[in-house]
C-alpha cells in the first residue's frame, strides 16, 4: 500500500500540455477521477513542479512549444523510476515513441485521447500482443516524416544540426516539421 493510499491522500498527477485549454480540461477530468493535479504549460515550469511534488503519475505532451517533452520525461524518470509517465501527441512518429518509452514513459498516446485512455495507459502494466499489424507498408511521405523525427531525436532537438545532417537549410527542416504527420 503506497503512502497516499495509506493517509487516504488523492495521488500527485503532474500534467505538461503548452495548450492550456486542452491542459485545463484535462485536469479538470483528471481532478475529478481523485487525482491532485499540478499543471503547467512550459518545461520549465513542469520541471519546477516535478522536483516539488515528486508525482506518481505524469501525463506530458511531446511537443511543449518549441521544447522537447522527452525532457520532462527523463528527469520524471531520474527523480522517480516508479513515476507512471504517459506521452501525449499530435505529433507522433516512430523515433519518438521509442525515444519515450526508452527515457522511461510508460506508455504514449496519440491527441485527441480522452481521459479514460489517458488513465488505463498509466496503469497498463503490460504490452498488448493483440495490436493490429498493417497490411500494407508506410507511405512516402510519412516515411519522410519518420526519418525527419529519428534524425531530430538523434540531434536532443537542435533543428540547426538536424537540417546539417539531413543537408537542407534549417528553415526547410521547420516547415516540413511544422507538418502534421501524414496519416496511413
Amino acid at each position: 500500500m503506497s503512502t497516499h493510499e495509506e493517509k487516504n491522500e488523492s495521488p500527485h498527477l503532474l500534467l505538461v500540455d503548452d495548450d492550456p485549454t486542452y491542459c485545463e480540461v484535462l485536469r479538470q477530468a483528471l481532478a475529478r477521477r481523485n487525482y491532485t493535479v499540478h499543471a503547467a504549460n512550459d518545461v520549465e515550469t513542469g520541471l519546477d513542479l516535478a522536483a516539488r511534488i515528486e508525482p506518481e503519475y505524469a501525463v506530458i505532451d511531446l511537443r511543449i512549444g518549441h521544447e522537447s517533452g522527452l525532457t520532462l520525461v527523463k528527469r520524471l524518470h531520474e527523480l522517480d523510476s516508479n513515476t507512471r509517465i504517459v506521452v501525449l501527441t499530435g505529433f507522433a512518429s516512430i523515433a519518438t515513441a521509442v525515444e519515450a518509452i526508452k527515457l522511461g514513459a510508460t506508455h504514449y498516446l496519440t491527441k485527441p485521447a480522452d481521459t479514460d485512455e489517458i488513465l488505463a495507459a498509466l496503469h497498463k502494466d503490460e504490452g498488448d500482443t493483440s495490436v493490429e499489424i498493417k497490411e500494407k507498408p508506410l507511405s512516402v511521405k510519412r516515411l519522410e516524416w519518420e526519418h525527419l523525427q529519428k534524425i531530430l531525436v538523434e540531434h536532443d532537438g537542435n533543428i540547426s544540426a538536424a537540417a546539417r545532417a539531413l543537408g537542407m537549410h534549417r528553415r526547410t527542416l521547420q516547415r516540413k516539421l511544422e507538418k502534421r504527420p501524414v496519416k496511413e
